[in-house]
């Protein structure tokens, strides 16, 4: 099944470690059909998180092709991973390259990249990792088929 991924942005008012509060606006990813359903599920998943008002400020489609999550405790951040697959083109002979984004749960750069590589070892294609670039990204919620949408 291919996932239709979508950045959400939350501004609230997030009280700081020195007490204070502050407004931010942190990015979260869904998967969802349609732009009104990922507005539904971020809501529905940040909800019991948040006290207080909060908005969702802006809702963009991720052109990520793949996710790959880590359960290791230190993994707590999310890495945008940019992978050139180098293709053969049949009639010409010539190398043709694809770009791909996946975004890969890690605790550090170095981490990500050992992990992205775990991950792909599967892979029949030739890749090369483009760039690794840390995002702002606080949490991921895939689809889940066994929770019933309301």
């Amino acid at each position: 099944m291919m996932n239709n991924w979508f950045e959400c942005k939350v501004k609230y008012e997030k009280t700081m470690e020195n007490g204070l509060t502050k407004k931010v606006s942190e990015p979260y990813l869904v998967d969802a059909i349609s732009f009104t359903e990922a507005e539904k599920r971020i809501i529905e998943e940040i909800h019991p998180f948040m006290t207080g008002e909060f908005v969702i400020s802006d809702i963009k489609r991720a052109n990520y092709s793949e996710v790959f999550f880590c359960d290791a405790e230190s993994a707590d951040r999310w890495f945008k991973c940019k992978l050139s697959f180098i293709t053969l083109d049949e009639k010409s002979g010539a190398e043709k390259k694809s770009n791909s984004y996946a975004l890969v749960q890690a605790g550090d750069l170095r981490e990500a990249i050992k992990y992205l590589d775990e991950q792909m070892k599967g892979t029949i294609m030739d890749y090369q990792i483009a760039s690794v670039t840390e995002t702002m990204i606080m949490d991921v919620y895939p689809y889940d088929a066994s929770i019933e949408v309301k």
